[in-house]
């Protein structure tokens, strides 16, 4: 638990600075700037403009890093007792100077790269990494640009610490909306079909792509309006919502998700094919990580073969439904197909689940994706194509009839994010009500402790086994609408690279909590997207799994709690720092052995 301090102490001199620091992440900015540089994403995105003619996504890839990082350099952790610094011209000086540094590293490889062949041992970089980096100039330009753009930057992020609250609030949220906007351009574009707003996209956008001059100004005139005249009421209103507790909270809640369901009907009404089909995979994808946020997030046990069960789900539903099923082809209707899912995806989950299930920690981790990789290769097998079709896959696989009205199918991806909604639903209602249910509970209870858990009397194999039966239904359903709604499935549909980027959505999201597991989903799979399904920003396609890695690797070290973290799971993570303020408040003391205790 954090808290602001009363007191401010003096601002440092500009030279009163922790050089070790400032260098150590100066080289960090310097290498990072160089490593993103040689894999060729400034050349591969450079073709995505942002701010017409001014940014493109190729040069924002390089140029964010001194500008976090000048910003995040002087930014200092206050806990109880810790008197505030008051910030100042050091700051921006260290800022300048990480960047600077970052900035002399990709000066560097310019010259390397004029200089030298690098492309034996780095094949991944483009000839055209050297346009790109000297601006279509002099290699001496180039180099110049770099380092005053580096320090620049750097600077200005410094320059935000000693701007007030308020004003670091306006800039902060112009910066974030400027750029949420020119990422949803094709969303936005998409809406343009509708007569009403097609003037105001043209007016907003550039006709080749990306943002306008005058779109940017409007909207940072609007967002700056919003954070200095609504923000605040804003504010009162969600803290208003969240002190409602009893009968009234239950109220306001019911409002707010029929207002949000409401607002899911007509979104796919609004917008085109492009983006129904976008808010399709997202769907699918809020599905599976539901039920691995169960198993992950709220059993604490970590899953990786989870591609598994929704690998189940989808030959299921081809076998029973397709008239192309080479070994038995009822073909079934679809709805029938779902209790017959069900059925095996929980005998799945028992099957897999009751080998592993004692064991903790790495060893059921590495199990558990060994058992992934084992499900996929017998599907792949000749020993099973007889009915799973080997590497053929079984194809024809029929929509989904509703009531004999309709069929969903790919090619309507409306119907199918509306067949998705509906599951969706019926998987938050069932998360919903078992963590709130005494299985709930026990699945937390081993989540924090196993060891104590069980000395509690929680059966804590039977409990775990339960989760990872609830998480293969789900899992399952997802598969049983991936399969209806491609047409066919291939063992190459259900790589173990599904369950990764699964767990990352779930981790991301905020582990345990159900509006969290959406968010990530949103964000990472509507932006980035999933392992074959494009997102909003396509040209991001070779360089996914590297931003999904290293969005992973900063969670983790920064905020491993998720974008929207369950309350109980933040305090497990952050337990040492609410016992630090606590004893500094003197509502803890210590033991002779140093263990806490509450004061007497």
């Amino acid at each position: 638990m954090t808290a602001a301090a009363v007191d401010t102490a003096p601002a440092r001199s500009m030279l009163d600075q922790d050089w070790r620091k400032l260098i150590n992440w100066g080289l960090i900015v310097a290498l990072s700037q160089v490593f993103i540089a040689l894999s060729n994403m400034p050349v591969k995105l450079d073709d995505r403009i942002l701010l017409e003619p001014v940014l493109s996504l190729g040069y924002l890839s390089i140029l964010w890093l001194p500008a976090v990082v000048g910003y995040s350099v002087g930014k200092e952790k206050m806990l109880e007792g810790v008197v505030a610094r008051a910030k100042g011209i050091a700051d921006i000086f260290a800022g300048a100077l990480v960047g600077l540094i970052g900035g002399g590293g990709l000066s560097l490889l310019v010259v390397l790269i004029d200089n030298f062949d690098l492309r034996d041992p780095l094949v991944n970089w483009s000839p055209q990494t050297l346009e790109v980096l000297t601006f279509d100039g002099s290699v001496a330009s180039g180099v110049l640009i770099w380092l005053l753009v580096g320090a620049g930057l750097g600077a200005v992020g410094g320059a935000l610490l000693v701007l007030p609250d308020l004003a670091r609030r306006v800039v902060r949220s112009i910066a974030l909306v400027l750029l949420a906007v020119s990422i949803l351009e094709s969303v936005i574009r998409d809406l343009s079909e509708k007569p009403q707003l097609e003037g105001v996209t043209d007016w907003i956008y550039f006709i080749r792509g990306g943002l306008a001059i005058k779109g940017a100004i409007a909207i940072a005139i609007v967002t700056a309006a919003y954070v200095l005249f609504g923000h605040a009421r804003v504010r009162e209103t969600r803290a208003s919502f969240q002190a409602l507790e009893g009968p009234a909270r239950t109220k306001a809640n019911t409002v707010v998700i029929a207002v949000g369901g409401v607002l899911l009907l007509v979104l796919p009404m609004l917008v085109g094919k492009i983006t129904n089909e976008l808010l399709a995979n997202v769907g699918l994808f809020v599905l599976l990580a539901l039920g691995l946020n169960i198993v992950v997030g709220l059993a604490g046990v970590l899953d990786l073969g989870y591609v598994a069960f929704f690998a189940v789900g989808g030959y299921t539903t081809a076998v029973l439904t397709s008239p192309n099923s080479p070994g038995y082809s009822p073909e079934l209707p679809w709805f029938l197909v779902v209790f017959v899912v069900v059925v095996l995806a929980g005998l799945s989950g028992l099957l897999i689940g009751a080998p592993v299930i004692r064991m903790r920690g790495d060893y059921l981790a590495i199990v558990t994706l060994g058992f992934g990789e084992i499900i996929r290769l017998l599907f792949l097998s000749d020993w099973l194509s007889g009915w799973t079709g080997g590497a053929q896959g079984i194809t024809r696989v029929p929509g989904v009839q509703v009531f004999g009205l309709a069929t969903v199918r790919g090619t309507d991806p409306k119907a199918v994010f509306y067949l998705v909604m509906v599951f969706c639903a019926i998987a938050i209602y069932i998360s919903w009500r078992l963590e709130r249910s005494r299985l709930g509970r026990a699945w937390m209870a081993i989540r924090e402790d196993e060891s104590v858990a069980e000395a509690m009397g929680i059966n804590t194999v039977n409990v775990k086994l339960m989760a990872f039966v609830v998480g293969a239904v789900l899992a399952a359903f997802s598969g049983a609408i991936f399969a209806a709604k491609v047409g066919a499935v291939f063992p190459q549909s259900f790589i173990i690279l599904v369950s990764i980027i699964i767990l990352v959505v779930v981790i991301v999201g905020g582990m345990g909590n159900i509006v969290g597991v959406i968010a990530g989903a949103v964000v990472l799979i509507g932006v980035l997207g999933g392992p074959s399904q494009p997102g909003l920003l396509q040209e991001f396609s070779e360089f996914k799994l590297l931003i999904y890695g290293a969005l992973l690797v900063w969670m983790m070290l920064k905020r491993p709690e998720g974008l929207i973290p369950n309350v109980r799971r933040s305090r497990e993570l952050h337990q040492d720092e609410f016992l630090q303020d606590a004893w500094l408040k003197g509502e803890l003391d210590t033991d002779d052995d140093g263990g806490e205790v509450a004061p007497a």
